[in-house]
């Protein structure tokens, strides 16, 4: 079969380790008898260097004619001057809306032989096998009023969070949906304490939980939820979340693979589902990283095995996206590690090096 994948490297490590990425599947496309066809397109630092924009509509155009994105990491201190009209992240937040992909689904699972590279003890990361699902196109990063200004009285901000019926809709629904083929729990976070859009959340989540019976619906405020998951993870196994929670309890639950370079993510425009295809943009949750760049140590397989949810979701190759996510188990449970997942001490290997091992293996 043949398929077109938009390929946007971003900036500091994020071409790097989709380069890996790529080189994996163009391996895996030579075993299994598919063409893949990548298309390379600009976003982030370097295309506001470029192109003084941070997401050109060239690189637009060809996200929306692919049949699936694959996307490294923007932004870098070259950037993050506060005063910029535009910024990186302008790009990604751009791409996201302009695709529709509202839904982020972000798998955790401790790996037995990386159980020691978390700093929480093994006896908390015994089973943890989870799934944040994290609104991603409305709430505080997307409000308006968004600005700034100054008064008599001094400088002022305001962001606006925001959700309709309609947002919170549809991403419970990919949370319930997933939950429904899983362990069938589903725990949405937010706080109804506080705020207005939680109790509209709350009062929703408990509405659609009518539709599917067979999951069982817990509500928790942010907070607790935040000290549960490094307190007692294993109690998880689908949580629905809006924007800003999601961003920063998926940061806090990399700790329990115990590296970001370890997780992968999906960001869709509907409910996923094994069987029929959907578009879809797929990146590491890490960030791009600049400290290490072009040092050719950074970590691949988060992005390697957000190929896989994009051969499982978008291009539905659920036989090879099983056979990428068995090969990145394998490196691993041999032994092979990056500096970030590596024990004081312990041999390390390169990017390169573990694309190899991967493509290697497939």
């Amino acid at each position: 079969m043949n398929f077109n994948i938009a390929v946007l490297g971003g900036d500091g490590i994020g071409p790097e380790v989709t380069g890996e990425a790529v080189r994996v599947l163009q391996v895996l496309a030579q075993k299994r008898g598919h063409t893949f066809t990548f298309e390379f397109g600009a976003i982030g630092g370097n295309a506001i260097d470029d192109y003084g924009s941070a997401l050109p509509a060239a690189t637009l155009k060809l996200a929306k004619a692919s049949d699936a994105v694959l996307l490294g990491a923007v932004g870098g201190p070259k950037w993050d001057d506060p005063k910029a009209k535009t910024r990186p992240e302008d790009g990604l937040l751009a791409i996201r809306k302009e695709l529709g992909l509202f839904a982020n689904l972000r798998p955790v699972k401790v790996h037995p032989a990386l159980i020691n590279a978390s700093p929480l003890k093994p006896s908390v990361l015994q089973g943890v096998d989870l799934v944040v699902v994290r609104e991603l196109t409305g709430g505080l990063y997307f409000g308006k009023p968004k600005k700034r200004w100054s008064t008599s009285r001094g400088r002022r901000g305001v962001d606006t969070l925001a959700y309709s019926e309609k947002e919170i809709r549809r991403v419970l629904h990919v949370g319930f949906s997933l939950a429904k083929g899983r362990k069938k729990k589903l725990t949405s976070v937010d706080k109804a304490n506080v705020l207005e859009t939680s109790r509209l959340w709350r009062e929703m989540a408990t509405e659609i939980a009518a539709e599917y019976p067979d999951v069982t619906l817990e509500h928790m405020l942010v907070d607790t939820a935040a000290m549960q998951l490094v307190r007692a993870p294993s109690r998880f196994d689908v949580m629905v979340t809006e924007n800003t929670f999601g961003d920063i309890l998926t940061d806090e639950a990399a700790v329990l693979a115990g590296s970001m370079g370890l997780l992968p993510s999906a960001s869709m425009a509907g409910v996923p589902q094994i069987g029929k295809r959907s578009k879809g943009l797929y990146e590491p949750i890490h960030g791009s990283a600049p400290d290490i760049a072009g040092k050719g140590i950074a970590n691949p397989l988060a992005t390697i095995l957000s190929t896989a949810l994009m051969l499982r979701y978008s291009l539905n190759l659920e036989a090879e996206a099983h056979i990428i996510e068995e090969a990145v188990g394998k490196v691993v449970s041999d032994g092979y590690r990056t500096p970030d997942i590596a024990a004081p001490g312990e041999k390390t290997i390169g990017t390169r090096e573990m694309g190899d091992l991967v493509a290697n293996l497939l």
